[in-house]
């Protein structure tokens, strides 16, 4: 439910405000005659003339409330079976839309606790926030009526404890969304490579977060040439040359574990020479959104600063153009692990920009406490095509799968709705990535598109532990390692329209809240 804040102070005894992005993010201890029961006359009233009020989001008027107005929005059963959290966050985004609507510009989101969803006030506040969000270009336009869509968003909250949690995590969530959806939602040359990083250095300027930008071309060839290969064609480009950028985050006391984070950051993928045709090339922007979540979490990092918690990343920024100088199928490389590698298909351009880097974090893992290693990418579209959208997926190689990880994950996800679906790597993953003929060790890929090819989204979670060399470290190592492969292709957000943030929100649940 959300009403419009004209004159709270008649309604409120406490107000917590942190400010975020333009818009005041608020907490309010409110009381309002005879509770949040105030509200139940009149929607029953509402009702005997109308009985979709629970279908639809409605725009009532209720003499006596800030504002005079209310927007109900109903989140529909939430008992069933195949019910889940999402239901209040996709009420939350539904009224504040309508409320925008009606012209208010200081609503007051209500949404009392349930207790089956321990933490859904907390979600359909990550959903108003969502629905408020205004895209960089926009608000680098300075057009100052459009720079935000609400002075301010009230949350009513039970209790002054309440209150401080939930904007202390909304507005540390939020702000790791936000980061996220610039990089990952903002058009081709605005985040093309050196402005990604020159945001990303923006960013953690003054924060507990390092930034370290590697540009040089030379050193790009030796340390990761597959990378270096897609680069090729982009880097006769200068606005378009690629970056690799490396984040650090250490907290307070001793590390009790360290994740180690590489993230595919395609500015723009035309497919280079097998060229996507028929009009697919349309929102290959957003290819770079999981170097975009992996910048996002940092920012939860820096404004939550965990203990004990030790996080490296990597984002793999890079232009996959088409061109004189573009790599192309059947040419042989050899990866940083030593293994040589034919292109089969020069749009599988992402598993190649993360290998040489997941390979780099493999040898810096034999020196952290506790690693856990991850890719995170918009890889497949098999990724949609088995689990359809909305859903990222998470693969874990033997190690992990020993530890319960992909379990845990999605476990982590179900708390605020950033919802996951566990797939397992096997044996005929590898097999398809094994080299055909004498000349190459690993295949890169087939010349089908993903959703034409069986397992399309686990094989390129086989390749990227074979050419990382990872598959050295499985579960009949001396050395093991966990390793998580998470596609998502599908949980990233519509084109057209705003990224999600996924998979943000699952891993601050899953790693940063047992560190607070």
């Amino acid at each position: 439910m959300v009403c419009e804040r004209v004159q709270p102070i008649q309604y409120t005894t406490d107000c917590k405000a942190q400010s975020f992005d333009g818009v005041v993010l608020v907490s309010w201890t409110v009381q309002l005659p005879q509770g949040l029961r105030c509200l139940q006359e009149p929607l029953q009233e509402y009702q005997k003339v109308d009985s979709a009020l629970c279908e639809e989001v409605n725009l009532l008027k209720v003499p006596g409330l800030p504002g005079d107005r209310l927007v109900f929005a109903c989140t529909g059963p939430v008992n069933r079976d195949y019910d889940d959290v999402r239901r209040f966050s996709d009420a939350a985004i539904n009224g504040i839309k309508r409320a925008l609507k009606a012209g208010m510009k200081r609503p007051l989101l209500v949404c009392p606790p349930h207790s089956d969803y321990k933490e859904s006030p907390l979600v359909a506040v990550m959903g108003a926030l969502h629905a408020l969000y205004v895209p960089l270009e926009v608000r680098e336009a300075a057009v100052t009526q459009r720079a935000h869509k609400a002075e301010m968003l009230g949350v009513w909250v039970s209790t002054e404890e309440q209150g401080k949690r939930i904007i202390q995590l909304a507005t540390a969530l939020e702000s790791g969304r936000l980061v996220c959806r610039d990089i990952g939602g903002s058009d081709p040359e605005r985040m093309a490579a050196p402005r990604v990083a020159e945001y990303v250095q923006e960013v953690f300027k003054d924060s507990p977060v390092e930034v370290s930008v590697v540009s040089d071309v030379e050193k790009l060839e030796k340390e990761y040439p597959c990378l270096a290969a897609v680069n090729r064609c982009a880097h006769g480009v200068e606005r378009h040359q690629a970056r690799v950028i490396q984040l650090q985050y250490c907290g307070e006391g001793p590390v009790h574990s360290t994740l180690l984070l590489v993230g595919k950051g395609i500015t723009y993928d035309t497919g280079g020479a097998d060229i996507k045709a028929g009009g697919m090339m349309a929102g290959m922007h957003r290819d770079k959104c999981g170097s975009a979540a992996v910048a996002g979490f940092f920012q939860v990092l820096a404004e939550l600063k965990p203990k004990n918690l030790k996080v490296l990343g990597a984002m793999a920024m890079v232009r996959n153009s088409v061109g004189a100088d573009c790599y192309v199928s059947d040419e042989l490389l050899c990866s940083r692990a030593g293994l040589r590698v034919r292109v089969g298909n020069t749009d599988a351009e992402g598993r190649m920009v993360m290998a040489d880097l997941l390979c780099e974090m493999k040898e810096k893992a034999a020196s952290e406490v506790a690693p856990e290693l991850f890719t995170i990418a918009t890889l497949t579209g098999h990724a949609i095509r088995a689990m359809g959208p909305n859903y990222s997926i998470i693969m874990d190689n033997g190690p992990a799968h020993r530890a319960g990880n992909a379990r845990q994950w999605q476990q982590a996800g179900d708390v605020l709705g950033d919802v996951f679906e566990v797939s397992t790597v096997r044996r005929e993953d590898y097999e398809f990535h094994r080299g055909r003929s004498e000349y190459e060790e690993l295949l890169q890929s087939n010349n089908l598109p993903s959703s034409a090819t069986p397992r399309g989204h686990q094989t390129p979670a086989a390749f990227l532990t074979m050419a990382s060399g990872l598959h050295k470290h499985g579960v009949d190592s001396d050395a093991p390692l966990c390793y998580s492969h998470i596609d998502i292709a599908g949980s990233s957000g519509p084109f057209p329209g705003v990224p999600t943030g996924a998979p943000i929100l699952a891993m601050a649940t899953r790693y940063i809240f047992p560190h607070l």
